[in-house]
């Protein structure tokens, strides 16, 4: 049985005293909580502070994004060194958001992938649909395509994949916990057929989980967890998709 594992994604939310603040009334309210893997990403100006806050904890520290490249003349771009130095163990890749808005492409992300496992960090890898392509009947087309790209040459040590249909990101449409486990079960066929050690993997859903719905998403069998956006800004209401993941 694969442990539940729920992550924060805080976006471009919550500078360095929220971070604080948060963190300083969540950890009360998870403490004792060891069946659920637990992660908070927030910003990178966040990250050294929220380091020294969870040292004494079980929750995982995690980036948003990082780059493909070592070191060198990149403006604005952070490496995995450096998430590795702030006490990041976990990195998110190949969001949603960064596809849309930054043009990253599979080819990017395997890249990014690659550099990340090199250095140790474990990685969410996203992929999902957009509206147009389920209602297109696409869905399983672009994951696989995605799914391909994204883990060219790699194998599943250290990757869990997050599965976020765009069109139930931060709009209030959620995936019905049937439709999840639907689209979950073709994931985890395309990382039968095509990886090793596929039945380790944990799959996350995202895509507007709250309180209110995680016991519905956690009880179907291919749902490992979720990545929160919009409810994991709310230290009562984070705790309590955690405490609504446990199986």
């Amino acid at each position: 049985m694969r442990k539940p594992y729920i992550a924060a994604n805080w976006k471009m939310m919550k500078n360095i005293a929220e971070t604080e603040e948060f963190i300083n009334s969540f950890i009360p309210l998870v403490n004792g909580i060891s069946d659920v893997d637990i992660l908070i990403a927030p910003p990178f100006t966040s990250l050294g502070l929220a380091s020294h806050l969870l040292l004494p904890t079980n929750i995982k520290l995690g980036a948003q994004n990082m780059f493909y490249e070592e070191s060198g003349a990149y403006t604005g771009e952070i490496s995995a060194d450096m998430l590795l130095f702030a006490g990041c163990s976990t990195v998110i890749i190949g969001h949603s958001e960064r596809r849309q808005f930054f043009g990253e492409t599979d080819e990017t992300v395997n890249k990014k992938i690659k550099m990340a496992r090199s250095k140790g960090l474990e990685v969410i890898l996203c992929i999902g649909e957009s509206l147009q392509d389920r209602e297109a009947g696409r869905t399983y087309d672009l994951l696989g395509k995605q799914l391909t790209g994204s883990l060219k040459d790699l194998s599943l040590d250290g990757i869990t994949i997050a599965y976020e249909p765009i069109w139930a990101i931060g709009t209030g449409k959620t995936a019905t916990p049937q439709i999840a486990n639907e689209t979950h079960t073709y994931i985890r066929e395309w990382l039968n057929q095509n990886k090793e050690k596929a039945d380790n993997v944990r799959i996350q859903y995202g895509g507007s989980v709250k309180p209110e719905n995680i016991g519905e998403l956690m009880a179907e069998p291919e749902i490992d967890g979720a990545l929160v956006g919009g409810a994991s800004l709310n230290p009562e209401s984070f705790a309590n998709i955690i405490k609504g993941a446990r199986k």
